[in-house]
């Protein structure tokens, strides 16, 4: 398969930066709507034609039942507030590539953490390996972090090695929900299950075996519940 960029029409493109622009300024693409003022067509059919156009070229992603439901495919649409904090709408080459409907204004501003030391606290500063702006609509509660996961012990609901999830701070969960926990070195993700014996940590894949966490054990620490989760192939 070729690599190589797709050639589009000067009108093309014109409406590809435009889109660019709006979400590296507002963090949300334009509607049709306003493609359509901003080049001067007639209705905002005319900028679904070229919209389409530019689908069909595999640049952008069109999402059904939103006015701004437009993606940029990965390596296109670049973290909005990197490009914020250097006061530039100009994206970095070396900020990591997003690709996120954004269909409101309001983003959220997540980090993402990576390896974390025993005994440190989760959202410390050098666990942190970058931010990203998100919009708040794509959870069902508002996360603090976003979480890289790290195994297959989650696969049979989806939850998979390298995806991100999405976690609210907590030090309490009900059974059946989905948490981050940490035990000694280690942090996971599994459904809690509080029992007469402890809490189980249970795996949603039958090569895993649940973790038992008895009353007294001190090397265990509740640090949130998942609350989103953003597929890993939109970081590729």
């Amino acid at each position: 398969m070729s690599n190589d960029k797709p050639k589009l029409t000067p009108r093309q493109q014109e409406i590809f930066e435009l889109i660019q622009r709006a979400i590296a300024r507002t963090g949300a693409p334009p509607t049709r709507a306003e493609i359509a003022s901003e080049l001067g067509f007639k209705s905002a059919n005319a900028a679904e034609e070229h919209l389409q156009a530019l689908a069909r070229k595999g640049v952008i992603e069109l999402v059904g039942g939103t006015s701004r439901g437009i993606r940029l495919k990965a390596g296109t649409l670049r973290t909005v507030n990197e490009t914020r904090k250097r006061g530039t709408d100009t994206p970095s080459s070396n900020v990591l590539p997003f690709n996120l409907p954004l269909p409101g204004l309001e983003q959220l501003v997540l980090p993402l953490i990576g390896r974390v030391a025993a005994g440190s606290p989760i959202l410390a500063q050098e666990h942190v390996e970058q931010t990203y702006s998100v919009e708040p609509g794509l959870f069902a509660r508002r996360p603090d972090y976003l979480l890289r996961v790290k195994g297959m012990s989650m696969k049979d609901i989806g939850i998979m090695d390298g995806d991100l999830l999405a976690v609210a701070r907590t030090r309490d969960a009900r059974n059946g929900q989905i948490v981050v926990a940490r035990i000694g070195d280690e942090v996971t993700v599994k459904r809690f299950q509080r029992t007469p014996k402890g809490i189980e940590l249970l795996p949603e894949n039958p090569d895993f075996k649940p973790i038992l966490v008895s009353p007294d054990q001190d090397d265990f620490e509740l640090e949130g519940l998942a609350v989103g989760l953003i597929r890993n192939q939109l970081l590729n």
